[in-house]
């Protein structure tokens, strides 16, 4: 047994502003926290991004387009939905449409507006990458779908202080739902409990 308990930077960060500024200790912490999840989280979504040769930037807008109606929006839209600088839209674009992922076009009905739109190739490799991702549980394989909305509803509370969410929305609460009934041995949510199962 080790006579020591493992080392966490941040713990100790934590004790020595305690020691300082105790008033902004836990601040301090949970910020470093999130920087530090991260950097964790991306990492491992951009390893299971990587065979389809996909960072998360150019596999979020690729998503996004799939999830259109048309497989297509403004490129000024997707900056607005994906919460990212319209030079970022622009830079993924590009190297979505050299790998012939995606196709940009003017609008029919206002020859200002610049569309991108998915192709067949983009909407299967987006499918593809999709499942990879939900197979390694979007990098959080050692959480419950409930443990995941609790981290997501903490987050919403600093979105909403930072002007990026508005208050009152909240998230479905089919996690919670799902949590419930795997607990109660019904994962499928049909009310009928499997074999073995408590």
């Amino acid at each position: 047994m080790p006579d020591h308990e493992p080392f966490d930077p941040i713990a100790e960060a934590h004790r020595q502003w305690n020691a300082l500024w105790p008033e902004q200790a836990d601040r301090m912490a949970a910020v470093t926290s999130v920087m530090r999840a991260q950097q964790l989280l991306l990492s491992r979504v951009e390893d299971t991004l990587k065979p389809y040769g996909l960072t998360f930037a150019a596999y979020e807008a690729l998503r996004l387009l799939a999830f259109s109606r048309r497989g297509s929006l403004p490129m000024g839209k997707m900056g607005e939905r994906l919460m990212v600088h319209p030079a970022s839209v622009t830079n993924a674009i590009t190297r979505l449409e050299q790998r012939g992922l995606v196709e940009r076009r003017l609008s029919p009905d206002d020859r200002r507006v610049v569309l991108a739109t998915i192709t067949p190739d983009g909407q299967a490799l987006v499918r593809e990458a999709t499942e990879a991702l939900n197979q390694a549980s979007f990098g959080l394989p050692g959480l419950t779908a409930g443990q995941a909305a609790e981290v997501t509803s903490a987050l919403r509370a600093l979105r909403v202080a930072g002007g990026d969410a508005a208050a009152g929305a909240r998230m479905p609460a089919a996690a919670r739902d799902r949590d419930l009934a795997d607990q109660a041995g019904d994962p499928d949510g049909t009310g009928v409990a499997r074999p073995g199962r408590a």
